[in-house]
């Protein structure tokens, strides 16, 4: 898989929820900030949202929505219309007026994602994805959306299988558009899969993760001398390419360690360490406890 894929499938997006919303007259809502992704497609009308308070954004029909992680925000069908507190349901809503046809109707959901690794997805994203219907990547968006919400309603075999890989299709769907990094000062992986030599580089890492790369080989592989490609990535991810390295590795231990199938020795030679003891020597280093009691720690907090 790309690094791009190896992220998506290390968060194990999971346990949806998806429900229409729909609004008649003047009417408007707030709710709190809590933790879980959140999405949206307008299907119809249009209302105005506001994230922490921050300037109103209009979302029209067809427009997509996706929250890393939702904050407060509010939802209007007019700036400056009154909002009032609302706590979050698993049910279809309906706001303003309850008689008649509908002016806004919006198909919005949440999910679940594995929060050990949970801050490599917030690494990726900017607090919000609005992705226009005028952008012409919502038509697919809007199929996948409806497969959600079709799966969550059904209790047929296999659901949550499929619905971790319909939310996998629907992350990777958004991080494709060309408009997420339209801030070019942003680092992160994101920009560098859009590098193309960089590109080559996280690849060949992602493809062989127990390998024992260097600058020096990374560079050949990028074909760049060793300072300018070292800068370059720097500049492009964030960080030098050998801690990038060791932030992934310790993303797959982690990942490894809370799934609790695996010897550290065998986690150790997968991630590239030459033993059990090396590799729990560099955990500690990192993450300040051994891979013991962080396994023990998450199996408790699960």
């Amino acid at each position: 898989m790309d690094p791009l894929s190896d992220v998506i499938a290390l968060l194990r997006p999971s346990t949806a929820v998806a429900k229409p919303i729909s609004g008649r007259g003047r009417w408007g809502i707030r709710y709190a900030a809590n933790n879980a992704p959140g999405f949206a497609i307008i299907l119809r009308g249009e209302a105005w949202l506001s994230l922490d308070g921050g300037e109103p954004l209009p979302i029209r029909k067809g427009d997509f929505l996706l929250l890393p992680t939702t904050p407060s925000f509010t939802m209007s069908s007019h700036v400056g219309v009154k909002c009032e507190f609302r706590d979050p349901l698993d049910v279809p809503v309906r706001h303003g007026e309850q008689e008649g046809e509908a002016e806004f109707i919006a198909l919005g959901g949440t999910f679940r994602i594995e929060q050990i690794n949970a801050p490599l997805l917030l690494a990726l994203l900017p607090s919000i994805i609005h992705i226009p219907a005028s952008e012409g990547r919502t038509g697919r968006l809007s199929r996948v959306i409806d497969l959600i919400t079709e799966e969550c309603g059904s209790d047929e075999p296999g659901k949550e299988m499929l619905l971790q890989r319909l939310l996998e299709v629907l992350l990777i769907e958004a991080l494709r558009w060309r408009g997420i990094d339209k801030d070019t000062d942003r680092a992160g992986l994101l920009r560098g899969m859009r590098d193309p030599i960089l590109a080559r580089v996280l690849r060949a890492m992602h493809a062989d993760v127990r390998a024992n790369w260097t600058v020096a080989g990374l560079a050949k592989v990028a074909g760049l001398s060793r300072s300018a490609f070292a800068a370059r990535f720097s500049d492009v991810l964030g960080c030098g390419p050998i801690e990038y390295l060791a932030r992934w590795r310790m993303a797959l231990a982690k990942d490894a360690l809370i799934r609790g199938a695996k010897t550290l020795d065998k986690i150790a030679e997968e991630i590239g360490y030459e033993s059990a003891s090396a590799f729990s020597t560099a955990f500690r280093k990192r993450l300040g406890c051994s891979p013991g009691r962080f396994a023990r720690e998450a199996a408790s907090a699960g």
